[in-house]
């Protein structure tokens, strides 16, 4: 036995390491992020709702003592290889391809290259540096695979999209992802130790197209920071501040502009609700507030040109992306938030304006029916014709107590969703997948 333990040694010192070790929580997690920085602006390029949990989800972490490295891509040159984020959250800039220039759809091609700048930051490291692996998004989970099984580590995923799911929700027009990325999901939901849902939905979405293992997938909410995203000073203050009109009817689109999110569906919406109420022009005001994005940027005015073939460019008013602070003030200030998406894995959005004490109009699609409460919060509506939109849009108009009186209760409901809580739940599964990894090792060894 003594000669078995030894050559195991010789040939992986972190697994036998880890292989004897006492059941305890993780001390150093080396997260994975290839295709957006954490530290990118959400609502540009593919910087959205999975940058703010990436931040969100490393700072909480750390704060129960658990070390966070996030491995990303550079994207800009002269940017210096690590930036402390927060205290015990660094993030790790890695040199994969030209800094401009690539979409996230050219990214396979540079996972080699992603894979060797992430290898050669652990080479400097003893063994047992890192204790797990937690990749998010499809193109992270192929370099956490092979980083997990080198290092000797867990690995832990979280999908935030899925591919089949998105090709069955398509907008018009909109392009499907490839076959490539199907296959690449598939071989990462099988390698896995754990697997992060956001919702009971996703987690049955993942059985269902991907064959994963029910006891391999647990359901963790993200979350909100509560401390930002609050009511505040109330809406009336939040418009002076953004200088919007005090009396107006204001349906807020905040996102990346792209086929997926539907901002289309709002500008529809507007127009159908003009043309039966002509009176609410002069006091309806639509702020969309984002940027281009995805399969949107094949036609960078094509929202701009939209409002004008409609005949509402007067009230639409587009605004870039911005910072997570005045974004809460956007929320407060709106009478409602729209969110005609075709697919959601959760809505981050949804649970931030509603934390600001707004409520949501949502499509009844992934993750929304979890963080808007139906006829309470704010209201879900299955499809995407504009008239359904439109209908609820005029109930706004047409009762200017309904928009705070929801809003109140959004915000009461928003409470339930802390980062804290869900990081201490992520830490759970963080445990979980070192139990099944160890069995599995065991399993493996004798």
């Amino acid at each position: 036995m003594s000669q078995y333990i030894s050559r195991l040694q010789r040939r992986s010192p972190a697994t036998t390491t880890r292989l004897w070790l006492p059941h305890r929580r993780p001390r150093r997690v080396a997260m994975l992020s290839v295709h957006t920085s954490p530290l990118h602006q959400p609502g540009t390029g593919d910087a959205g709702g999975m940058n703010v949990y990436i931040v969100e989800l490393a700072q909480r972490l750390a704060a129960i003592n658990i070390e966070v490295e996030i491995f990303t891509r550079a994207t800009t040159g002269g940017l210096p290889p690590t930036v402390e984020m927060a205290p015990g959250v660094l993030v790790r800039h890695i040199d994969a391809g030209p800094y401009e220039g690539l979409n996230k759809e050219d990214l396979p091609a540079q996972l080699c290259a992603f894979t060797h700048g992430v290898m050669q930051a652990w080479a400097g490291h003893r063994p047992g540096h890192y204790d797990l692996v937690h990749s998010h998004y499809w193109l992270s989970g192929h370099v956490g695979w092979l980083a997990a099984q080198r290092w000797g580590t867990p690995l832990v995923h979280a999908m935030h999209t899925m591919a089949k799911v998105k090709n069955a929700n398509l907008a018009d027009g909109d392009t499907p992802e490839p076959a490539a990325r199907v296959i690449g999901e598939t071989q990462i939901v099988s390698a896995a130790d754990r697997l992060i849902a956001n919702t009971a939905e996703e987690r049955e979405e993942l059985v269902h197209h991907y064959a994963a293992d029910p006891a391999k997938v647990a359901v963790v909410h993200p979350g909100v920071n509560l401390d930002r995203f609050r009511p505040a000073d109330g809406r009336a203050a939040a418009r002076a501040r953004l200088g919007l009109p005090q009396d107006a009817l204001i349906p807020l689109f905040a996102g990346r502009i792209q086929p997926l999110k539907a901002p289309d569906v709002l500008l529809r919406a507007v127009a159908v609700l003009l043309d039966q109420r002509p009176d609410l022009r002069s006091r309806i005001l639509v702020p969309v507030v984002g940027g281009l994005s995805g399969s949107g940027l094949a036609k960078p005015e094509g929202l701009q040109k939209l409002a004008s073939r409609l005949g509402i460019a007067d009230v639409v008013r587009f605004h870039p992306p911005v910072g997570q602070e005045q974004l809460a003030d956007w929320f407060r200030a709106a009478s409602v938030l729209v969110m005609p998406s075709y697919s959601e894995s959760f809505g981050l959005v949804a649970i931030e304006a509603q934390a600001a004490g707004t409520p949501v109009l949502a499509a009844a699609v992934g993750g929304l029916p979890v963080a808007v409460a139906d006829g309470r919060t704010g209201f879900l509506v299955r499809g995407h014709d504009p008239a359904a939109y439109a209908r609820v849009l005029r109930d706004f108009a047409d009762d200017p107590a309904l928009s705070p009186r929801m809003g109140e209760a959004a915000a009461r409901h928003a409470q339930s969703f802390g980062w804290d809580t869900a990081a201490a739940a992520t830490a759970d599964v963080y445990v979980a997948a070192a139990q099944s990894y160890r069995r599995h090792v065991r399993s493996l060894h004798g």
